[in-house]
């Protein structure tokens, strides 16, 4: 007999929607106001460190399949637009900078994204967002896909956590994403807060 679930996801609840977007705008704004210095020192020397701008813009896909343009400190030099939205980053990619490769182990590339936490692009924590390319490449290709977007995208999320980031399972990523959006509570956001903070400060699962 079909039957209709009525039960309302953990993602659209009152605590998802209020709670998370309270505690992401403050903790960003206050890592922003706190990382200053760091973001300044890292942008000096993205920008004399090669040629190029000192940020990387990119187009990614959000909530709802909503497309937003993605902040990261630039790690690789420069190429065209289309090599960049759809060649997929490799272990020891060539393309990065001696500094980029820094950067990238301890996920200080990443920072910018607070700027795009304050202004609704995206969570603290939530599936990681994609480019369109590969939205519907892998929306082909996997079933149940794009439900990920029926959640906040994330600076980290429950399969980076788990040692999915990179060039690993789409399958396997997508199964993590989908476990998190089933199953989201504050506690849970916190606990991937601070795993992803412990991977950051040791340089462990860098891509």
């Amino acid at each position: 007999l079909q039957m209709m679930n009525l039960a309302i996801s953990p993602v659209e609840s009152f605590a998802y929607t209020v709670v998370k977007r309270t505690f992401d705008v403050l903790s960003a704004s206050l890592g922003l106001i706190l990382l200053s210095p760091l973001l300044c020192a890292i942008a000096a020397l993205v920008k004399f460190s090669s040629p190029g701008a000192v940020l990387f813009r990119q187009e990614r896909i959000g909530r709802h399949g909503k497309p937003f343009t993605l902040l990261k400190f630039r790690t690789m030099h420069c190429s065209s637009k289309t090599e960049s939205d759809t060649l997929w980053t490799t272990r020891n990619d060539p393309r990065c900078t001696v500094l980029g490769a820094v950067l990238r182990r301890f996920s200080l590339d990443e920072l910018p994204q607070l700027f795009n936490v304050v202004r609704g692009d995206m969570s603290l924590v939530g599936p990681r967002p994609e480019r369109p390319y590969y939205v519907a490449k892998f929306g082909e290709d996997f079933q149940k896909y794009n439900m990920r977007h029926r959640c906040h995208v994330g600076m980290t999320g429950w399969a980076q956590v788990n040692g999915l980031r990179g060039d690993t399972s789409i399958s396997d990523r997508l199964q993590y994403d989908l476990y998190y959006m089933r199953n989201w509570s504050f506690g849970m956001d916190l606990q991937i807060i601070f795993r992803t903070a412990f991977v950051a400060l040791t340089g462990t699962n860098e891509y």
